[in-house]
């Protein structure tokens, strides 16, 4: 076992910041820091005309303050209103309002179909000028008040050039009768959709409903919505693994030649997410959070214990059995113990860990090929030996975990770690801020990540998870181009960025991580870009095959077993192995 005497500390993360993970209410909304500076400056702003007698020498600066707050809390703006928010006289007001208008800063977008009404919004232009003012003004306030100048090097525009803008309202508003009808998953990322409602409203220009389900109920509601005559939804999230399935089934509409008739830009995205969101070439889907499965420690534990953070399964149940405290109320290490598809889903991931998917696919130099299985590559490999060996890791893990681990599922595990139940977790980096936002954890500022430890030799791995946004294939054929409008306006850059700083600290596009602001929330969010560019995030650990869904249940219900001691270990790979035959038999003629 390595020891090490200065471990590496978690860097410095945000204030703490309400959301829900699980359930369908709408949750507590949170003050966007654009907000929060906007309004920082309106009240600066004020208190100097007042002081100081200021004239209008700054006039247009009410205007913008009205329109970028209105704009981030979703609040309608008129041509009457912003005149009176800018404190001149009503015909100062709508020639200043004009001529910024002409100046491509304002954005007037028809109310009513008569084109008789209008309603104001902060252009794409003025909202990258404001993201940039923000930025360069935050930090001129440190230089000043808090006697911290940061670097003169740190002022370089090459850093400005990486800010994200605030996502812009469309030109015309979308027409959806009823509005938007959206089924989501209940995870951070998609409640910090949520919270961004009426932000989101306002840019579409139509209402917004939602329902957030958790993972099983999801997949039950996508096939049953597939079975109406027209769908109840426009826009469904979809597990990644699940894509082959619902694709192969016929329940998503083929994104092709929608992609191909606009200029929805794709590159940035992790190349996984993207590759798994396809079925046999066609695009079904596009990545909305991509998270990777990390293992999770307490830096100062390890500190405190001379143990460096394991690298190889032998090494983490020496560092979990070292840590492993029940009479002071610590485990060693939580992770998804839950029957069925919590622990399927641990299953796929040890056993990729122990270098071997879950179905015998063809080896590449990155790993395995998802795409190319077919036929006979969709044979299972739980009679493997390394089937064999992650069973019996299971069995060790077990002795160094929660007593409640066997009913443990993603949320439990990381409210585990986040309260210091545990001194390490396999955890989703999508959870991380359960106890990364939450300064009365013992986790907060002490938590380090790495790739899963793998036995012997194996490559690293960080199993990819995550959902994409998809059209049902049963939607109303004359909603699908205002659909598709919305599905590319929720999922752009711009988009991910504010997810990320309303609670989410999951993306799929690399050009959110490189944004400041973003990569400042934590150092998770770097550690997960270094590892994909590392070529260690990968899907296929959950290949996105037809019936990988039944496996991942196959496993959790038969291991579970294994664990309760109901089976012994070949007992359990056997029965695995027999029901996984009989399951994959179903479908492939299919594939």
């Amino acid at each position: 076992m390595k020891k090490v005497s200065n471990p590496p500390t978690a860097a410095s993360l945000p204030p703490e910041g309400p959301y829900e993970i699980d359930g369908t209410t709408e949750p507590q909304r949170v003050r966007d820091e654009q907000v929060r500076f906007a309004e920082f400056v309106d009240r600066f702003h004020s208190e100097a005309e007042s002081i100081l007698r200021l004239g209008a020498g700054q006039k247009e600066m009410r205007i913008v303050l009205h329109l970028v707050t209105s704009h981030f809390d979703g609040k309608l703006v008129t041509t009457s209103s912003l005149a009176a928010a800018s404190g001149m006289s009503y015909g100062t007001a709508l020639r200043t309002i004009d001529a910024m208008t002409g100046r491509g800063m304002i954005v007037r977008r028809e109310r009513t179909a008569s084109g008789r009404s209008h309603s104001l919004h902060p252009s794409s232009d003025l909202l990258r000028c404001w993201r940039e003012f923000a930025f360069r003004g935050e930090k001129l306030i440190k230089t000043a008040l808090l006697d911290d100048p940061p670097p003169r090097a740190n002022r370089s525009r090459s850093e400005d050039a990486l800010l994200l803008p605030p996502p812009a309202v469309l030109t015309s508003k979308l027409q959806l009768g009823k509005g938007l009808r959206v089924l989501v998953h209940s995870d951070p990322t998609f409640m910090a959709m949520l919270n961004l409602k009426r932000q989101f409203e306002m840019i579409l220009g139509t209402s917004i409903e939602s329902r957030a389900l958790s993972i099983d109920r999801l997949r039950e509601e996508l096939i049953r919505n597939s079975e109406r005559a027209v769908s109840m939804y426009d826009i469904v999230a979809v597990d990644l693994p699940w894509i082959g399935e619902m694709a192969e089934e016929g329940r998503l509409l083929p994104l092709d030649r929608l992609l191909e008739d606009s200029d929805f830009d794709q590159s940035d995205i992790y190349s996984d997410a993207l590759a798994s969101s396809c079925w046999k070439g066609r695009q079904y889907g596009v990545p909305i959070m991509v998270s990777g499965e990390l293992l999770v420690y307490r830096t100062d534990l390890l500190a405190e214990a001379g143990l460096a953070p394991p690298q190889t399964t032998d090494e983490l149940l020496e560092v979990a059995r070292a840590l492993h405290q029940p009479a002071a109320g610590r485990a060693g290490i939580a992770w998804n113990g839950g029957r069925g598809t919590a622990l399927g889903h641990t299953f796929l991931m040890l056993m990729a860990a122990f270098g071997q998917p879950v179905l015998d696919l063809p080896r590449t130099d990155e790993g395995f090929d998802y795409a190319a299985a077919e036929g006979a590559f969709l044979r299972p490999m739980f009679d493997s030996e390394a089937a064999a060996r992650t069973a019996e890791f299971l069995l060790s893990l077990r002795d160094v975990a929660p007593d409640d681990v066997l009913r443990m599922t993603w949320y439990d595990r990381a409210k585990a770690y986040a309260e210091g139940r545990t001194a390490m977790a396999y955890s989703h980096s999508l959870l991380a801020p359960v106890y990364e936002l939450d300064r009365s954890s013992p986790a907060y500022r002490t938590t380090g990540y790495a790739a899963h430890p793998t036995f012997a030799e194996s490559r690293p791995i960080v199993p990819m998870g995550g959902y994409s946004l998809a059209i049902p294939s049963n939607i109303s054929a004359r909603r699908v181009d205002a659909v598709w409008q919305a599905l590319q306006a929720i999922t752009t850059a711009s988009a991910a960025k504010i997810y990320m700083t309303n609670g989410s600290l999951a993306s799929p596009r690399r050009s959110v991580s490189l944004d400041p602001e973003v990569a400042a929330l934590s150092p998770m969010i770097a550690t997960v870009d270094q590892m994909e560019a590392q070529g260690y995030l990968k899907m296929w650990p959950r290949a996105p095959l037809p019936g990988i869904a039944e496996i991942i249940a196959i496993a959790g219900e038969e291991f579970h077993d294994m664990l309760l001691q109901k089976q012994s270990r070949a007992e359990a790979t056997r029965a695995a192995q027999r029901r996984a035959v009989d399951a994959l038999a179903r479908v492939r003629p299919q594939v």
